[in-house]
C-alpha cells in the first residue's frame, strides 16, 4: 500500500504536465489552486482563472484570493494636503449633497474649480452678495468662495487672482460666499450647497479668462491679488 500511495501523485504529476503540453483539461481531482497549472479555465478552482498557465484573480471580478484577501492599500493623500473630509449630508431634491464646514489649504497658488454664478438681482445667485449686501452686474468682476475659503467674510471686498489653464490671468473682488453648508432654500435659489473647492465667478469673470460660460465648470487656479509671502497659510476652516 505505500509503494501505492506514492505512485498516485507521481501520475498525477505525469498527467498535468501533459496536459500543459497538449492544452487538455486537467482531470477533475487536479483542480488547481493560486499559482498551480491549469491549460483552460475549468481547471482553476473557485473564481480564479487561468492566466499563463497558472491559476490568478480574476481581474474583472477584483477578488484577491492569490493577493491577499485584505482590502487595497488608501489612495495616497493629494498633494495639496487636502484634508478636509464632509461634516454632514444635506439631503435636497431627492438627492443628498455632502457639506463641508471647511475648504482645502490656500496656498501661493490654490487649485480650485471655476463655476459661472449671476450675482444680479433676480439671478441664480439668490439673495443679495453677503460682503455688501447689494448685487452686482455681469459686467463686474467679482467671485462668490466656498464657505471654509470665505472664512467668515475675512476675504470680503479683497482682490484675488484667477489663472485659467489657457495661461490667461484676472483679478476679481470677493463678494460673497459660495455656501458649502446651507442650500435648497430661497435664499440659495434653491441650488444645493457648493463644493468646498469653488470659486464662483461672474461672467465678466469668465470673459476676461477667455472661457465659455456655458461649459459652466473649468479648472483653474487662485491666490490673493497682493501675494502670501508663505507657500501655505493653512486649511481653511469654519467651526
Amino acid at each position: 500500500m505505500a509503494h501505492m500511495a506514492s505512485v498516485v501523485p507521481f501520475l498525477l504529476l505525469t498527467t498535468i504536465c501533459l496536459c500543459n503540453l497538449l492544452n487538455c483539461p486537467l482531470p477533475a481531482s487536479a483542480i488547481s489552486n493560486c499559482n498551480g497549472p491549469c491549460t483552460t479555465l475549468d481547471d482553476c478552482s473557485g473564481q480564479l482563472i487561468c492566466i499563463n498557465g497558472k491559476c490568478n484573480d480574476d481581474p474583472d471580478v477584483g477578488t484577491h484570493t492569490c493577493g491577499g484577501s485584505g482590502p487595497p492599500p488608501p489612495p495616497p493623500p493629494s498633494p495639496s494636503g487636502d484634508t478636509c473630509k464632509s461634516s454632514g449630508n444635506l439631503n435636497c431634491k431627492g438627492k443628498s449633497y455632502p457639506q463641508f464646514r471647511c475648504s482645502p489649504p490656500v496656498l501661493s497658488s490654490t487649485q480650485a474649480l471655476l463655476t459661472l454664478n449671476d450675482f444680479s438681482e433676480g439671478g441664480d445667485g439668490g439673495a443679495a452678495s453677503e460682503c455688501d449686501e447689494k448685487f452686482h452686474d455681469s459686467s463686474e468682476r467679482v467671485v462668490a468662495l466656498s464657505t471654509g475659503w470665505y472664512n467668515r467674510g475675512s476675504r470680503c471686498g479683497k482682490k484675488i487672482r484667477i489663472t485659467a489653464r489657457n495661461g490667461r490671468s484676472t483679478t476679481a473682488k470677493v463678494v460673497d460666499e459660495c455656501d458649502s453648508v446651507n442650500g435648497c432654500d430661497e435664499e440659495h435659489a434653491g441650488q444645493p450647497p457648493c463644493r468646498k473647492n469653488i470659486v464662483d465667478g461672474s461672467q465678466a469673470v469668465w470673459d476676461a479668462l477667455g472661457l465659455d460660460g456655458d461649459v459652466g465648470e473649468e479648472q483653474v487656479t487662485w491666490s490673493m491679488s497682493s501675494g502670501l509671502s508663505g507657500t501655505q497659510e493653512g486649511e481653511a476652516f469654519i467651526a
